[in-house]
Order: structure tokens, then C-alpha cells, then sequence
């Protein structure tokens, strides 16, 4: 079972996974009813840049389990990140 920690560096984990990937990240402000849009044409990601730490994390959380990301660029680590956090069962 992998634990999520609500932390800037965990952040910068799953910013970094995003960026090895074919989608572009961005923080912008907007009102995103979910706190974030996705552009599957143009693989672009935004995210609500007025969120907290637990808001951006979770938002990420949740755009990696619904978009799937070409994984043939991602690093050894982040495909064992990534392996870890698109389980089924994520304890919080």
C-alpha cells in the first residue's frame, strides 16, 4: 500500500512525473469545477494555481489515475512511482 505525503517535495514528485511525460503542467488560475482542465488535443494540464499544497497534490493524484501518460520516457523511478500511485488501493 503506498502512503501520500502532503508535501512540496512529494509535489515536485508528481510535477516531475507530469513533465516526463507527453503533457504540459501549468498553474494557472481559473474555476475549474474539479480545480483542474485538461486539453487531451493540445496534452496540456492546469491546475488551479490558488490551491493548497493538499489541493495541488490531490489534483495531480487525480489526473494521473484518469489520463494515460506514455511511459516509455519516464525514468526507472517514476515508473515505479507512477505504477505505485495508478493502484487501485491508495491509502491517504
Amino acid at each position: 500500500m503506498f502512503m501520500i505525503k502532503y508535501t512540496s517535495p512529494f509535489l515536485t514528485k508528481l510535477e516531475d512525473l507530469i513533465a516526463e511525460s507527453d503533457y504540459i503542467l501549468r498553474y494557472e488560475k481559473g474555476n475549474f469545477k474539479a480545480g483542474y482542465c485538461i486539453l487531451k488535443d493540445q496534452k496540456i494540464v492546469i491546475v488551479n494555481r490558488f490551491f493548497s499544497l493538499e489541493g495541488k497534490i490531490n489534483a495531480l493524484l487525480d489526473i494521473l489515475r484518469t489520463v494515460p501518460l506514455d511511459t516509455t520516457r519516464f525514468s526507472e523511478k517514476n515508473i515505479k512511482l507512477y505504477e505505485e500511485l495508478t493502484k487501485a488501493e491508495v491509502s491517504i
